[in-house]
């Protein structure tokens, strides 16, 4: 399944926000990014370690891993 737009904005910032606190990059770099690019660059290249928990209309909830 494709994320929307939303879930990908949320993504990128949970990720930056973290990598901001010290956590480790899970990809190498090729140059110097910012930590909003670096998350952005790992969501590229599914390497992040989240998960998207979508909410149906009938009640259903589906959990979408992203790496």
């Amino acid at each position: 399944m494709r994320l929307t737009r939303f879930e990908e904005t949320r993504l990128i910032s949970a990720r930056a926000l973290q990598l901001s606190l010290g956590a480790p990059p899970l990809i190498k770099p090729s140059k110097e990014l910012s930590m909003l690019e670096l998350a952005k660059e790992e969501l590229k290249q599914n390497a992040l370690p989240l998960a998207v928990m979508r909410e149906y209309p009938d009640g259903t909830v589906k959990k979408l891993e992203v790496y």
